[in-house]
């Protein structure tokens, strides 16, 4: 695989900059540092610009609003994307229940829900973990009912992102209890009004709150919500982690973090010269993260070109993400090493008493500290790495 881009994929780069120069403002930009906890406006305004220009949805199919481009146009964009620090677009809907819907949904549900996916006016939020179930998720307790066009929802889930700005939660649900674990499970849609839905938040270690358990109770939710076969969900769940897991890998924030760590341990913003320059552990741990991150931007390369001519990414998106959140939480650490003492959280007590801020900037220190503590559930969400691994020696190497 070539990634050199070609003249005509210069041009394309080209293009992709100006349009970023021209409509990433600097409220957006502040706002991206939020993550996945921006504010909702803010990022449906960010995801809206995105739509209008065509560029929400690259990797989708053209038939359903994606672009066509090249796997080496779809890497440009992820780069210059995390170059300028443009905000995320929620994932829930675009990376995950979006692809579901359109690969197993029927027409009636792709009409219904396609179009606010895509501009951005409809959030989604994920229910797939449960207390006792995360990493074991065919263990799941939710259980829907059948009671004539409706199914009656009872249960909890938890650590679900965004419960609170989400319009729908995508769930999976227990429908034949009698039956082996992954073959009673069915992929229903719910919307958040529905009666009977009760989110209530969770503060995370970072200290902020994106995170919420869900409770429902006596929730009707019509059979015509239900993707696919009844307790044929865990098939519909698996494409879905196939993809989340691909999009967690994160190399091109992942190479935006490593290139800033460089350039502090190079040369200090202030001018003096970064006594991290002379730290050789400091150094090699830097270049080694940089080599497995040279290793996961080729691997990721593969699989969206196996994406893009209509296969899944398999087994390979284990791989991914377990490199990929290895790589960032080494560079978190990495990270408040080069914060130093800046990074304690004490308010503004600990800052430098002459420039009344931190000399590698007051926001890369103040958010290292958040970014380590939030960052230990990279490898947790999406599938524990133990699970990734278990994966992989099953399906990869016959063990």
């Amino acid at each position: 695989m070539n990634l050199d881009p070609t003249p005509e994929e210069q041009s394309f780069q080209s293009e992709v900059r100006a349009f970023l120069e021209e409509h990433l403002t600097d409220e957006l930009k502040q706002a991206a540092q939020d993550g996945l906890s921006i504010d909702r406006e803010l990022g449906t305004q960010w995801h809206r610009k995105l739509h209008d220009k065509g560029w929400v949805a690259p990797d989708w199919p053209v038939d359903y609003g994606g672009t066509g481009w090249s796997t080496t146009q779809l890497h440009i964009y992820g780069e210059e994307l995390a170059r300028a620090g443009a905000p995320f677009t929620q994932p829930f809907g675009l990376s995950m229940v979006g692809p579901v819907i359109y690969t197993f949904g029927n027409e009636d549900q792709k009409r219904q829900h396609i179009p606010g996916i895509l501009d951005g006016s409809v959030w989604w939020c994920q229910g797939y973990s449960e207390p006792g179930s995360g990493s074991d998720l065919a263990s799941l307790r939710t259980a829907a009912v059948r009671d004539g066009d409706n199914y009656v929802v009872n249960g909890q889930k938890i650590w679900t992102t965004n419960a609170h700005k989400a319009d729908w939660i995508f769930c999976l649900v227990r429908t034949d209890p009698n039956s082996k674990p992954q073959k009673g499970i069915s992929f229903l849609l719910i919307d958040m009004k529905t009666p009977g839905i009760e989110v209530r938040p969770i503060i995370a270690i970072d200290g902020w709150h994106h995170l919420n358990e869900v409770y429902f109770t006596d929730v009707r939710v019509p059979v015509t919500n239900r993707i696919g076969e009844e307790n044929e969900g865990w098939t519909y769940a698996k494409f879905l982690l196939g993809h989340e897991r691909t999009g967690i890998a994160g190399v091109a924030g992942s190479k935006k973090a490593l290139a800033k760590l460089k350039e502090i341990a190079a040369e200090e913003p202030n001018g003096a010269g970064s006594p991290l320059a002379g730290d050789f552990g400091f150094m090699s741990r830097m270049a080694e993260v940089e080599v497995k991150l040279a290793s996961l931007e080729m691997m990721e390369g593969r699989v969206l070109s196996d994406l893009s001519a209509g296969s899944s990414a398999g087994d390979a998106a284990s791989a991914l993400k377990i490199l990929g959140t290895e790589i960032q939480q080494a560079l978190e650490e990495l990270r408040v090493e080069a914060a130093a003492y800046y990074a304690v959280p004490f308010g503004n007590d600990h800052l430098d008493p002459k420039n009344n801020e931190p000399p590698i900037g007051p926001d890369y220190a103040a958010r290292a500290n958040r970014n380590f503590f939030y960052g230990r559930a990279h490898t947790i969400y999406g599938g524990t790495n133990e699970i990734q691994r278990n994966v992989i020696s099953k399906a990869v190497l016959g063990l």
